[in-house]
């Protein structure tokens, strides 16, 4: 009977060793985030909602999920557990299904998506006008996001700031070649609205995580290979 590849069985401890160390960060930063005192007062703001709490408690289910699918893989391995590898497999073809499952929904709602975010930056533009406080947050964000992007207000330029305009001393001044400039209440402010340039920025970050999702997909192809292989082999001894 032929005995259990010694390189197979020590590549898969190492790969799984990884992957557990991988999780731990992730929880441990995740979980941070979630309790830290300084992050409490950001994820509590009232302009942000509930969403980055969704996004932190996900990390942490994820940071989760890895830690145990690394100890089951490198437990398997090591004691060439059938039981553990077969459940280290299954765990990892399902995050591999959910990750293309994933894919393939945001692909065929990427138009809805579209709409959703182009309504979400047009209901924006009332913080930009807000006199009363409630979006002073959200204005220190834009300003600076003018600022490096050369751009101003959301939708409409500096149309969007209403009463704000004239409380900010440099807010939207243009220094720029002529093209780029335009005049507003008698000041020469960036002509081009920050709409486009928040539209590119998530579409390079989009890409970034495609690529991101592609890699960790090839690993976990590898994962699954390397597990069903020793899974094989311990059952051949």
């Amino acid at each position: 009977m032929a005995g259990v590849s010694g390189c197979i069985k020590y590549s898969m401890f190492i790969f799984n060793f990884v992957f557990w160390l991988c999780g731990i960060v992730i929880l441990a930063l995740a979980i941070w985030v979630r309790v830290s005192d300084d992050t409490q007062e950001i994820l509590s703001s009232e302009d942000l909602g509930s969403s980055p709490y969704i996004a932190v408690n996900l990390l942490i289910a994820v940071g989760a999920v890895i830690m145990v699918l690394g100890f089951l893989g490198c437990c398997g391995a090591i004691r060439e557990s059938r039981c553990m590898l077969l459940l280290f497999f299954i765990g990892l073809l399902v995050i591999l299904l959910l990750q293309v499952a994933a894919g393939i929904l945001g692909a065929a709602f990427k138009p809805e998506s579209d709409r959703i975010l182009n309504e979400t930056l047009y209901e924006n533009t009332k913080l930009l006008s807000a006199t009363d406080g409630s979006g002073k947050e959200f204005q220190q964000v834009i300003i600076g996001f003018q600022e490096e992007f050369k751009c101003c207000g959301l939708v409409n330029g500096a149309e969007d700031w209403g009463n704000n305009f004239q409380q900010y001393p440099k807010l939207c001044e243009c220094q720029d070649a002529e093209e780029l400039c335009t005049n507003y209440n008698g000041k020469r402010v960036y002509k081009e609205p920050c709409i486009s340039f928040i539209k590119d920025l998530l579409a390079k970050n989009v890409i970034i995580v495609i690529g991101i999702a592609f890699g960790l997909a090839v690993v976990e192809i590898l994962g699954l290979v390397f597990s069903m292989v020793l899974y094989c082999q311990i059952g051949s001894k």
